[in-house]
């Protein structure tokens, strides 16, 4: 009975053709790879799982399914959730602790949770060098080490003038105002008359405060000078101008003491926030 089947079949192809029967093998063919991905989706799984170390701080370990190129990290706790697959490679990596693999048994497949110890990884560094510059952090070596090059001013070549101080515009006018006019002093006489000595006077004396504080604001930013003084940004030149009218304030500057003049505008911003009803 079998044989008379199996003459009727091959009977029934050749009248067919050769083309019907890759369109039967390839039917075959698909039958065969949906049946294997319905498999493959029965065996994925998504699995919980925790991290835990000795000094517990396990937050943001990576979690690498290397199978499927799927990741997650774990939560401060060390908690995670990940889907798997049955032989699947999970990664666990931190900074911190060695690098650890997991391959999915069916035995992980069919528990209900995971737990991954970790191990702290000691790496410790002899020496580290900094390039471009060859710097390794030893002090004593890296400055033997270093060449620079020479620094070339107007006082390391030796120049006559190289510590005579440039005078400003007003400096050269109020110069020229009080000075010359032949065997009798015309200008200084007639500017002195005028006013205008006195106006140049106080234009330089001016200009001069007006460096000052300009070079104690650079000390700092202006944002240290908000956040700490509580002063507020548009008010910072009031409070400079509040400062320089202070005979007190000039000699600190001239002092050069950072530590003193801070104290000073400590308290005196305290002054100036009290006398504009800012505190």
């Amino acid at each position: 009975m079998k044989s008379l089947v199996y003459m009727v079949f091959f009977e029934e192809m050749g009248r067919l053709g050769k083309w019907a029967f890759k369109v039967l093998l390839l039917f075959i063919g698909l039958c065969a790879i949906s049946t294997y991905g319905y498999g493959q989706r029965l065996g994925e799984k998504t699995i919980e799982g925790k991290v835990y170390s000795k000094d517990g701080d396990v937050a943001a370990t990576h979690v690498l399914n290397t199978t499927t190129k799927k990741a997650t990290i774990t939560n401060t706790d060390g908690f995670f959730t990940i889907v798997v697959h049955l032989n699947d490679t999970l990664v666990f990596s931190a900074v911190q602790y060695k690098r650890k693999d997991i391959v999915i048994s069916s035995a992980i497949l069919e528990s209900s949770f995971l737990s991954i110890p970790l191990e702290e990884s000691n790496i410790a560094l002899d020496e580290v060098i900094v390039m471009p510059y060859n710097l390794s952090g030893d002090l004593s070596r890296d400055m033997g080490n270093m060449t620079t090059a020479a620094v070339v001013t107007s006082s390391t070549l030796g120049l006559p003038n190289a510590y005579v101080k440039i005078p400003t515009k007003a400096e050269r006018q109020l110069f020229e105002a009080t000075s010359g006019g032949g065997f009798i002093p015309l200008f200084p006489i007639i500017n002195g008359i005028s006013g205008r000595t006195k106006q140049l006077k106080e234009l330089v004396a001016s200009q001069k405060k007006y460096a000052r504080t300009e070079r104690v604001k650079s000390f700092y930013q202006d944002s240290v000078y908000v956040k700490a003084l509580n002063i507020p940004q548009e008010k910072l030149n009031d409070f400079f101008y509040f400062c320089e009218i202070d005979p007190v304030f000039s000699m600190l500057v001239e002092t050069g003491d950072q530590l003193k003049l801070w104290d000073y505008l400590k308290v005196k911003s305290l002054h100036y926030l009290e006398n504009n009803g800012l505190r």
